[in-house]
């Protein structure tokens, strides 16, 4: 039975993909359009075939291909000039990563290694391609709090967590400050508002218990 639906799949997809192909050509040859609707009708027998039979892993394997063959597809045909799949595509790729990692994924190490990752990734892509502004500190910003989340949240240290919330924040504040607008400080403002994060953390929390 599940081969059978596996084959219906495949060939509804295929025969739904012509009649498209056909429609474009006869409607709009200029402009190839096909290929949008083509992409989510391919998932269908993807889905079936590992999906249904349980084999997650390898589906994420299979439909990350996909994305990252429709990606490359809209970057060479649309945007020549600029790779901006490179960007999107390290981000495609953490999917089957992470499931194959198993219970590794969830894991302190895994944190490190993936942020260091990525952190160094967008980082060579902001300096070799748009050099002009230095906007890794957003996705540094971003990932950072990955495995200093899984680290306090298991030693349940939660004072900690949100003063190092706190002051990781506010070195982003104070960066971004720095390199757009040096002459003016602005950063004092979300800044102040970031620090009753631990303030209320510590009187409510770890004063209380002294009490």
């Amino acid at each position: 039975m599940r081969n059978h639906r596996v084959a219906f799949a495949v060939s509804g997809s295929l025969m739904s993909i012509f009649f498209l192909i056909l429609v474009n050509y006869l409607t709009t040859p200029g402009e190839i359009w096909f290929v949008h609707p083509a992409f989510a009708l391919i998932q269908w027998p993807i889905a079936l075939y590992f999906a249904g039979t349980g084999r997650i892993k390898a589906y994420s394997a299979a439909s990350t291909a996909v994305i990252l063959l429709y990606l490359a597809y809209q970057n060479v045909v649309h945007s020549p000039d600029y790779p901006w799949m490179l960007y999107a595509g390290f981000a495609v790729i953490w999917w089957p990563i992470l499931m194959y990692a198993g219970r590794f994924a969830g894991t302190l190490a895994m944190a490190f290694a993936g942020s260091f990752c990525i952190i160094l990734y967008y980082g060579m892509l902001n300096v070799l391609l748009s050099p002009q502004f230095p906007w890794i500190v957003f996705p540094a910003y971003a990932v950072l709090w990955w495995p200093m989340s899984i680290y306090f949240a298991r030693t349940r240290q939660w004072f900690a967590f949100a003063l190092c919330g706190s002051l990781l924040t506010s070195a982003l504040f104070i960066v971004v400050n720095a390199i757009s607008s040096p002459n003016d400080v602005w950063a004092i403002y979300p800044i102040f508002a970031v620090v009753w994060w631990p303030l209320s953390m510590y009187y409510f929390v770890v004063k209380k218990r002294t009490v």
